[in-house]
This record gives C-alpha cells, structure tokens and sequence, in this order.
C-alpha cells in the first residue's frame, strides 16, 4: 500500500521534486580505522558510478579525522559537519565519542548511521544501526551451546560488554549442577594464569569473548599450557574470525567455532574487495585489509568494513525512495541554533523499510528498527582452514549444512598419523608384562587382549599409540570425600592420556565424566570359590538309589506279601496234595506254602532268580503275578539309578549361587576395593545385595582385595572359607589355569567393558565403529581364544575335565564294598544258624532216645561223624544220606505239614 501510494506521489509530482546535485554525507574515523575509511570512499564512488542507485545527485564524501577517546573534539567535528551541509553522519566506532555523535544528531534530526556493535539503540532515535542486534547474537549462541550439548562451559570474556553480548547464554543455562564459570581476561597480555585456572577446573568448553585483535594470542598461551588438544572446543563470539591468522592451529584437532555475518567466498564480495584493492592500487595507496598480501586480503575483509560499506549503499537508496515522494533540500545546520533538517526523520524511517542485499547479506529492519532476518554462517577451523559448517537465523535456528559423514571423515583423517596416549593398568590378560631375558622398553614390553585389541583398532584408523600406565594402578572411582577420581579416569579428565583401554567396566558414574566406546565385551559380576572337596564313596552307596522310606515301605511289601500268599495257600483246597502220587485216597494231605516256603518263594522273585515251588491256586497266582510286577519295577527302577550312583562323583560344596553366601555367616565373601563391582553393591536396592554389602563392609579384617590377583590367592588359602566377587570374564581366565577354583552360580547383573576416552571425545564415534567392525569380523572372539584358552598356561583345566567327561569312572573297591560286606555278613549269619540247627537236632534226638544230658555231646560227635562221612551211592543210583542200622530217622532238610483228611 505505502509503495502504491509513493509511485502514485512521483507521477502527480515528480516534476516538482529534485535532489541537489550534489549530497554530502559526512564520515567520523579514527586514524587507526583507515580500512573503515576506504570503505566509506569507496562505497560513495560506487554509488556514484551506478547511476540505478542514486541517478539525480551524487554523493561527496566529508572525513573527520578524531582520537577514539576525545569526545570533545568528536563534538566539534560534528557540527563543522553540520555547517558545511551534510545529510547524514556514518561512524565513528568508539562507543565515548559515539555517545556524543548520536545525542547531537538526535538533537539536529539527522541521520545517524553506526556499523559497530552497540546494546544502546533506541526505537526513537536517529540512529541507524547496521550491525546485528547483541540480543540476537545472544540468542545465536545459546542454539549453537544447545545444539552441541554442552552441560558446562566457561565463558572468558574481555570487558562488560562481552557479559551484555552473552547474558541471554547465561540466562538460558539456569541453575544447574553444573555452574557455568565466569572469567575476565586480566588487563596485561600474560593469560597463562588464568587459563592454568580453567584447566584445574577440567573444563574443556570454552566461549572466549574478547577483541578481534586479542583472539590469537589467547589462543597461543591456551596451546602453551596444553589447553589446545583434541578434547578442547572454542566458541568465539567475533564475527570476525576469519580475519585471524590460525595457521598454527589448524592440526591440533581443537574445535573452534565461531559465526560470521560476511561470507568472504561470496563471488559478489570477492568482486568488491578486489575492485576496491585495485581502485586503491591505481591510485598509488596502499591498501592492507589484514595480515598478509593484497591477493590473500579479499579473503579477510572485516564485518565492520563491509557494513560500512553496506550502509553508504542503505542511505543512497533510502534517500533515493525519499527523492520519489517529496522535495528534498540540504541545509547547513548549526549546533548553535534550533534548526533542525525537517528531512532527517522521513529520511530514517525509509532507511528501516527499506530492504536489501548487500555484502552482508539481506539487511531489513524490524518493526524496532533493529536489524532482523539476517543469516549467520557457522564456521569451524579444519585442516584446509576455517569451512561453513551451516547456517543460523533467527526463525529456524541452528542448521548444520555439513553431513555427519563428513563430521566423521574429517575425524579419521585427524586421527591417522596421530599418536595417542593410552593409559591401562596391569591385569591378566589384558595387559601383561612380557617374559623376556633382555629389558624391554616402551610399548614391546607388553602383552594381552587389550594391546592386541587396540593394535587393530590402530589398523583400521591409521593412528599411532604409545602406553602409560595408570601411576596409582587403579581404574577409577570418584572420592566422595574429595569430590576426585582417581586411577585411570584421574589420567582422562586431565588430559594426559587420550585412551583408557582395560578391563574398564561402563558403570553411570564413570559415564558422566568420560566417553565410553560400545562395549567389546560383555560380562557379569559372579562368585569365584574353591572347587567343592570330592566326597570318599558311602560303603554302601548301593543303597543310595532308593531312597530309606522306599527301602521300609519295599521290606514291609515282603513281608505282607509272603504271609498273605501263605494264608491263602492254606485258605484254597488246590494247594493241597497227596503225597504220594499212586494213593487214590489219602488220608494225610501235603501243603508246599509253608511260612518259610512263602518267604523264600517272594525274596526269590524279588532277586530274580525264582524257586522250586509254585503256586496252583488262582488265588495265589494272582498274588506272585502282581508280586512279580511289582519287582520288576523296582528291580528295573533300582537298576537304572545304581548305575548313576555309583559312577558319578560326588561333590559337597557349601554354596551354588550369591544368595547362599547372602544366607550364611560363616563363609567370607569381598570385591576389589573401589571397583565397579564392590560399587554395584553398594549402590544396589535389592535387599540381598544391600546385605551383601552390609556384611562386607563390616567383616574385620576387611574382605576387600588391592587387587583381583589378592582375592583369587585369598580364595585359595582361604580352603573354603572365602568366596571372591568379581567379574564373569575374569573368573573365566582363572579357572582355565587354576583347577582348584570354579565359578559358583551364574551372573548377578549385565554390564560391559568400553575403551573409555576424555569427555567430548571427537574419537569416540570413529573407534566405536571400528570395535564394531572387529566384532563383526570375529576378531573379538579370536582374540578372547586366544589370550583366554591358548595363551599363558589356559587349556589346561579345559583338558582334564574333558578327559574325564569323555570317559566313564572306573567302580574301585570303595564303590561297590558294601556288596561285600553284605555276602560275607550273609555267609556268617548261615553258618551260625546252621550251628543252632545241628545244636538244636543233636539235642531232639537224644531226648527221643532218653539219653541222658552226659551223653549229648556224645550224641553230637556221632551226628559230626555221619554228616561228614562220605555218602555211598544207593542201588538206586540215588543219594543215600541215612543213619546207621541203630534206626536213626533220616535227616531232613525240607519238612511238609502234614494233616488228616476228615
């Protein structure tokens, strides 16, 4: 609508509006600011050249020469401006004698324009401002800190305004655990202490404000007191980064960011610098825009220079829409009086709408008339030089241009040739001292799974490594007391070592001071004990496959069993015979089923080996069938588990897992004092282990180990009397070469081991990828064989248990002894009772033959004499075992009860 309303203006009176020939604009420059000056010379033979910008005037630039510090004389060359007609005033750069510039040019109504960086612009004024505003800067910063990450940082700033540029950083961090450090560089140019300071404090993200001039020596005594490693990054808030010489610092590997409002690789820009370089050249003037030749200058053109440059060109278009609206006139004015130019505030206002592009990019106004919708590029130092990494702007932010490959690339090709430092500890196996005759020195005097596994970790990344170890020989645990760590987490933070490489397990704690690889190995804490004591066979270990009650319960089935079949053996009239098979009609009859007869027919069954009686009654055969399935069973189950019983061997140990070492007091169970593994306990919520842990802590003397070699040689003195907590892996290592100890139970918890490395590690992402691409290839597990299994006396457990698994136990004497014992106590029990019957016969006879009591032992040695006589054979071709013609009755073994038919 205003565009509408201007064209329609300049067609009903562009007849009556014309500029005077000639404008003068005004310029206020320190005698240090030559390349400002030029610029502004410059720029105003460019409008002038360009008849499209500014057609019906020209341009006549005026120059005041003034000391930074000298307002007073600031003022006076103001008003000399002002008599000689000027229209406007660009500059100066120092804030004092800008101060009194601005207030004049207020009070006149004329158009003030500043390139510098100023927090004091005001809506009302008639100051045109060019460069951005500090609280968009501000706000730039904090998406840059965001978009890293950053938990932390220290800010270095030069003067207050550096607090101004940064307070919305500040305020956007807040109260967190992790305070953000404030410091001011001192006014001399020695800054060593205070960044000794910052580095005590382990900080390694740093915002450094501070002026363009000073950038590179900051830098250099932050390279002298190490400050400008790997793990370092540096956010720097000039836009003028660029033109800093940081040759000497592009192969450190330090992440140095900063923004830039002018794109010095524009084709547009490099047109200007070095039409303006040659201008200069042709005029015989020597133009130095920075710190090294004319041709490598039009890289290095300031912000400031540009924006002057830009703001020359604002003004001739600005002045130009004005032309097409009204009549313009130029008047000298006098600081002396209340005249004021009645042009200067339309003039202004057209300078804040209007919009266009310049070296500096899109310059536009908002509605506050501070400069808005500009684009920052994001530059970081890389081995060709400072490159754009992406892009910021005040409606998307923070937009990285670069890919993460590239990221990633540029990473690798930092890292070969490099050589690391890698800080370990000795541990078996993966690190060792190698058994050598001669001394060996640096790192040929180690051995092990982690300098073999950083060696290809070194071939697939191409960098050199050299080992430290830890001066203290521990990992690294955090000192609650001295808020410090120590071992090899103490080596990372301060940044004498790059790498951490070791049995090294990834715990919270560590993770929130370190980086930590992928894990390369996975593992659990686990119970290393004595291998349970092998127990002497049970003499009658032959009874152990059933258990006591089946033994009671299978005695009590016999017994029942032989008087039932004997009750219905006498009960049925089929178990009763004649006998003599030629008597038709017997008066006495026979039964075999005798009490004795039954008892010896189910303990025949029962061995399996049958008697010389049977039953003929379906009664008493239904009672021997079941009888004889049921010892089939039993014979088969008892068979079956007898074999198990006697060749497997039997181990007695007190303990099978972590919870019956949490059940008992009189075992002493430790960890390894301040390793993850005591601290796993000590952090737990589970009940078991809280007690675990309550009982370690209190066991006098301590059951905590200096070392994993302590606690597996306490274990062995310790003859069952000590269990030592520590991890699956390594207790894996030992049991291969220490046969006397085992692993009990399984894994209490899941964890890994990690190369750990300082924090913001930019290696950390590249040698991930590369344990990855090990594992993948199997080397990983190549290695674990063999430094596990192979290396250093591993196998050798391994052997013995698969040659005894492979074959079966030999049965030896003390196996199978009862068995023994039982048929000799057989034996000795049948010739006792056989006693007793020759006693107990010997004496019936001669009570039947009214002997008296003198002559049985008579009565004995004759029954001696015939039963150790040699037996004649019959005529029948029978035995004879008959007495003598006395008419001694036969001797019986077997006897029939015999009863009368009725």
């Amino acid at each position: 609508m205003r565009g509408t309303k201007i064209i329609f203006l300049l067609l009903l009176f562009g007849h009556l509006s014309a500029l005077p020939d000639t404008i003068r604009i005004g310029g206020l420059f320190h005698p240090e600011d030559d390349k400002q000056e030029v610029a502004f010379r410059y720029a105003v033979e460019r409008v002038n050249a360009d008849r499209a910008v500014l057609p019906r005037a020209k341009l006549l630039a005026q120059v005041e020469t003034i000391s930074p510090q000298d307002s007073f004389h600031a003022s006076k060359r103001v008003c000399h401006l002002l008599r000689s007609g000027v229209a406007a005033i660009f500059g100066p750069q120092s804030a004092p004698a800008a101060s009194h510039v601005q207030s004049i040019c207020d009070t006149m109504e004329l158009p003030h324009l500043e390139t510098r960086w100023e927090y004091r612009t005001r809506r009302e004024s008639c100051l045109v401002n060019l460069y951005p505003h500090p609280a968009a800067l501000s706000r730039a910063y904090v998406d840059l800190v965001r978009a890293w990450g950053w938990k932390s940082f220290t800010i270095v700033y030069e003067n207050s305004d550096g607090l101004v540029r940064l307070q919305e950083l500040l305020k956007a961090h807040g109260p967190t655990e992790l305070p953000v450090a404030v410091r001011q560089l001192p006014e001399s140019h020695d800054y060593r202490p205070l960044l000794k300071q910052i580095k005590n404090s382990a900080e390694s993200h740093i915002v450094l404000d501070c002026a363009t001039e000073r950038i590179r020596d900051v830098l250099q005594q932050a390279q002298q007191i190490g400050m400008m490693s790997d793990y370092h990054s540096y956010l720097i808030t000039s836009l003028d980064l660029h033109s800093v010489d940081l040759e000497e610092f592009k192969y450190g590997g330090t992440n140095i960011t900063a923004l830039r409002l002018l794109d010095p690789e524009r084709s547009d820009v490099q047109r200007v610098v070095r039409d303006w370089v040659y201008d200069e050249a042709r005029k015989g003037r020597k133009l130095q825009l920075g710190h090294t030749s004319a041709k490598e200058n039009m890289t290095f053109i300031k912000t400031e220079t540009a924006l002057m440059y830009d703001a020359v060109h604002l003004f001739a278009k600005a002045l130009h829409d004005l032309d097409t609206s009204q009549q313009i006139d130029v008047k000298p004015l006098s600081c002396d009086a209340e005249d004021t130019w009645p042009h200067g505030y339309s003039l202004i206002n057209y300078m804040k709408i209007v919009e266009m592009k310049g070296l500096t990019g899109v310059i536009k106004f908002d509605h506050q008339g501070f400069r808005s919708d500009f684009t920052l590029d994001i530059i970081e130092l890389t081995r060709d030089g400072l490159q754009k990494a992406g892009t910021w702007n005040s409606s998307e932010g923070v937009n990285y241009t670069r890919s993460y490959g590239d990221n990633q690339k540029q990473i690798v090709e930092i890292l070969q040739n490099k050589t690391l430092i890698v800080t370990t500890i000795l541990s078996a196996p993966y690190c060792m001292r190698k058994e050598a005759s001669e001394k060996l020195i640096g790192n040929a005097q180690f051995e092990g799974y982690a300098i073999d596994l950083i060696h290809e970790i070194s071939k697939v990344l191409g960098f050199n490594y050299t080992f430290k170890l830890a001066p203290d020989g521990r990992y690294g645990s955090y000192n609650r007391e001295t808020k410090e760590w120590d071992g090899m987490i103490r080596e990372l933070l301060e940044q004498r070592a790059d790498v951490a490489i070791a049995d090294l397990t990834i715990t919270y704690d560590r993770e929130q001071v370190v980086d930590f690889t992928m894990p390369f190995m996975n593992l659990g804490i686990s119970v290393l004990y004595r291998k349970p004591i092998k127990q002497p066979p049970n003499l009658f270990s032959f009874l152990s496959p059933l258990s006591l009650d089946v033994w009671i319960y299978m005695a009590t089935a016999y017994l029942g069993v032989s008087v039932l079949l004997f009750i219905l053996a006498r009960f049925s009239p089929y178990e009763w015979d004649s006998p003599g098979n030629c008597i038709d009609e017997p008066q006495v009859l026979e039964n075999q089923f005798t009490l004795l007869n039954s008892l010896w027919f189910t303990i025949g069954s029962l061995m399996q080996q049958g008697s010389d009686i049977a039953p003929k009654a379906v009664s008493t055969r239904m009672v021997a069938g079941m009888w004889w399935f049921f010892t089939l069973i039993m014979i088969s189950s008892y068979t079956a588990n007898l074999a198990a019983f006697l060749t497997v061997e039997r181990m007695d140990s007190p303990i099978e897992s972590a919870e019956d070492l949490a059940k008992q007091t009189k075992i002493k169970y430790g960890a390894l004092k301040g390793g993850s593994t005591a601290a796993f306990f000590r952090d737990s919520n589970f009940s078991t282990y809280q007690r675990m842990w309550s009982f370690m802590e209190s066991a006098r003397p301590s059951v905590f180990t200096s070392s994993n070699k302590e606690g597996e040689e306490r274990v062995m003195r310790g003859k069952g009397s000590y269990a030592y907590l520590m991890e699956s892996t390594t207790i894996e290592y030992v049991v291969e070469r220490n046969c006397d100890l085992t692993q009990v139970g399984g894994m209490l918890d899941s964890k890994g081991y990690g190369i750990a490395m300082p924090p913001n590690s930019p290696y950390r992402t590249a040698i991930s990828g590369a344990v990855l691409k090990l594992q993948e290839e199997g080397k990983l597990h190549i290695l674990k064989t063999k430094w596990w299994k192979e290396k250093r006396g591993g196998g050798s457990c391994r052997d013995e248990t698969s040659k005894s698994s492979s074959t079966a136990n030999e049965l030896g004497l003390a196996n199978v002894g009862g068995v023994f014992v039982v048929l000799m106590g057989g034996m000795g029990v049948a010739c006792v009772i056989a006693v007793c019957e020759f006693v107990w016969k010997s004496r019936k006879v001669a009570v039947d033959e009214r002997k008296e009591e003198a002559s049985l032992c008579s009565e004995m040695a004759s029954e001696l004499r015939s039963a150790l006589k040699c037996p004649s054979t019959g005529s029948g071709g029978g035995p004879a075992n008959t007495r003598d013609g006395a008419g001694s009755p036969y001797l019986h073994y077997g006897f029939s009860t015999k009863s009368q038919l009725h």
